[in-house]
């Protein structure tokens, strides 16, 4: 029986790191996903495998069990994975105002010059309407 579940569960880690292998960024990132995720994959792989082996790493840091180890090294991921989702949302943000600046920009008025609808955007107001006196709508 327990060969059975060593089994099932070295499937489920396999299935997971391709799954998670098929998601893009760019190279170098990709790369290093890539080499962490079969890092990963053959360290559970063996932890699996040789429970005792586990706990022999556990102890050689001052841990008292591998299951001890395996919840540090999950936290340690899971912080790690705050702080990039942190990042990746930042960036996205600060993309997404450079778009709605770009657009706001280039549905102002033919008649208003540029640098006004710039200023106007700039200062918070509304680019003004055709037909006013050029002040901002408010």
């Amino acid at each position: 029986m327990q060969i059975v579940v060593q089994i099932v569960l070295v499937l489920a880690v396999v299935i997971v790191s391709l799954a998670l292998m098929r998601g893009g960024s760019n190279a170098r990132h990709l790369a290093i996903r890539r080499i962490m995720l079969v890092l990963f994959a053959c360290v559970a792989g063996l932890s699996i495998f040789f429970p005792g082996m586990l706990t022999h790493i556990a102890r050689f840091f001052g841990i008292g069990r591998g299951t001890d180890l395996v919840l540090y090294g999950l936290i340690v991921s899971f912080l790690v994975f705050m702080a990039t989702t942190y990042q990746r949302f930042r960036h996205m943000e600060t993309t997404l105002t450079k778009l709605s600046r770009r657009v706001a920009l280039d549905e102002v008025n033919r008649s208003q010059s540029p640098a006004a609808a710039a200023r106007e955007i700039a200062r918070g107001a509304a680019p003004s309407e055709p037909g006013t006196n050029g002040s901002a709508a408010g």
